[in-house]
């Protein structure tokens, strides 16, 4: 089975890179310094920020649908990202060694299966998922944090 991951489109960040913090908290973001590596994963580049780099830190909503399941939660952008990355048949960067909750939606957005993965088990998991045929889609969350990292598609 098949599957390709895309970064989140800088488009929708564009307007907040460069804006002072007053102004980007006026819009519900704030910048941050990364300070480790790991720590502060892009979703636009699905790597982590090399210590120093600036990144906003903003909501985004990762399951935009009129169901139960619509979701929105905090999410790091590389300040000044330009091209959301793309990774087929291959897992970016930014899942190694976190234990991810991959989530399996149907084409409505409704949830219909879930599987937990550990580090190095991320392709297996994915694999598994789309074997079914009600996985339209899966959303990628950090296990510990919640948070969205990425959806991943049938090509």
């Amino acid at each position: 089975m098949s599957y390709t991951i895309e970064g989140l489109s800088p488009q929708g960040f564009k307007g907040l890179f460069g804006l002072p913090d007053e102004e980007l908290a006026k819009r519900g973001a704030i910048r941050v310094i990364a300070d480790a590596k790991p720590g502060f994963p892009c979703r636009v580049t699905l790597e982590d920020a090399e210590p120093g780099e600036s990144l906003l830190l903003v909501n985004h909503v990762s399951n935009d649908v009129s169901t139960p399941y619509r979701s929105a939660f905090a999410v790091f952008v590389r300040e000044g990202a330009e091209m959301a990355a793309r990774f087929e048949d291959e897992i970016p960067p930014v899942f190694a060694g976190r234990p991810l909750g991959l989530r399996g939606f149907d084409s409505e957005g409704m949830l219909r299966t879930a599987l937990l993965a550990m580090p190095g088990e991320a392709d297996s998991k994915i694999r598994t998922l789309f074997e079914r045929s009600d996985v339209a889609t899966i959303h990628a969350h950090n296990a510990a944090h919640g948070c969205f990292v990425a959806s991943i598609e049938r090509p």
